[in-house]
């Protein structure tokens, strides 16, 4: 009768063990595969881990993807191996860190909010309208064709980095931040002055950038000039130029640890965007013109304020009265 026992208890001993190893197996083998989740520092958006990205052909579609942006001269500059259709800079010296860095530019809404309208276009805009209007505006370049694999590759890296965005939502870090609007016009002689002090080292007192030991990419970008970013460009708005010099400049800033006040940023964005660059023009911005931002350097202007004040400011009478005028519209 013991050993009977002392056998039935056995057999039910390994049957459990049996029982908890298959479930194991089974739970692990059908379990949702981990994704690699961006680190949320204080609730900012930041990007994947480059080490997650799959050893696979669409992994590969974009690390290629990440090197144009990263090195868009080195392939599609005046001296590419693909082509010779920009300017020389990189999408990365907008688009910081190859579009990962907060409140640096950012792609981490790209795919989550594109398709969308845009006042200057107008329209609907896709994200391959979005990135050749980046190439043609700010690279001075031309379009790249929808079907080919740079278009594809970049296309797949914005999308890898925002995969953890949900469809519609902007993360906070994305983009550019928005800087208090100055009481007065932004003043470009005090931005010479913060400009030789912080900006020169780089960007050289001529503001042509340095180039690498190559002779084909920049180290530091032009920030005006043959080769710099052209007026149709967004930086060219100044508030955007000023909440992205903010953040990020001089070379080692960030939102956490900015270098410059906000008067100095809105005074050293006006002085750059003040000087020569190359013209672009589209004449199909802003087909209604009362949608035009309140710091559009160029006219026609749906209000009375002078082109002079759009483009330095004071913002704050614009923006008053660009909101008066949308309330009287809707009411």
């Amino acid at each position: 009768m013991k050993k009977l026992f002392s056998s039935r208890v056995w057999i039910l001993i390994s049957t459990i063990i049996f029982v908890v190893i298959v479930d194991r197996i089974f739970t692990k083998k059908n379990e949702p595969k981990k994704i690699a989740l961006p680190a949320i520092i204080s609730g900012i958006w930041s990007a994947p881990d480059t080490n997650s990205i799959p050893h696979t052909k669409e992994g590969e579609m974009v690390l290629y993807g990440r090197a144009l942006i990263a090195n868009t001269a080195f392939y599609l500059g005046p001296k590419g191996k693909i082509s010779h259709s920009t300017n020389g800079m990189n999408c990365q010296n907008c688009h910081l860190d190859a579009g990962t860095k907060p409140w640096g530019n950012n792609y981490s809404a790209v795919f989550s909010t594109y398709p969308k309208y845009r006042e200057r276009l107008g329209a609907v805009e896709t994200i391959e309208q979005r990135v050749n209007d980046c190439l043609e505006r700010s690279l001075n370049g031309k379009a790249l064709d929808s079907n080919s694999k740079e278009m594809k590759a970049i296309l797949a890296y914005m999308k890898w980095l925002g995969q953890n965005v949900l469809k519609g939502q902007k993360p906070k870090g994305a983009g550019i931040l928005q800087l208090v609007f100055l009481e007065r016009a932004a003043d470009t002689g005090k931005g010479k002055s913060v400009f030789g002090n912080k900006c020169a080292k780089c960007h050289q007192l001529t503001g042509q950038g340095q180039l690498n030991a190559d002779g084909i990419t920049f180290l530091y970008p032009p920030l005006w000039g043959a080769q710099s970013f052209t007026d149709g460009a967004g930086l060219h708005r100044l508030s955007r130029f000023a909440g992205y010099v903010k953040d990020n400049m001089p070379f080692g800033a960030n939102y956490k640890a900015p270098q410059l006040t906000d008067e100095e940023a809105w005074d050293v964005a006006a002085y750059v965007n003040s000087q020569p660059r190359p013209h672009k023009t589209f004449s199909g911005d802003w087909p209604n013109i009362s949608q035009k931002p309140f710091d559009q350097p160029f006219g026609p202007y749906a209000d009375s304020f002078s082109a002079q004040q759009h483009k330095y400011g004071p913002f704050s009478p614009i923006q008053k009265a660009k909101q008066g005028m949308a309330k009287n519209k809707l009411f």
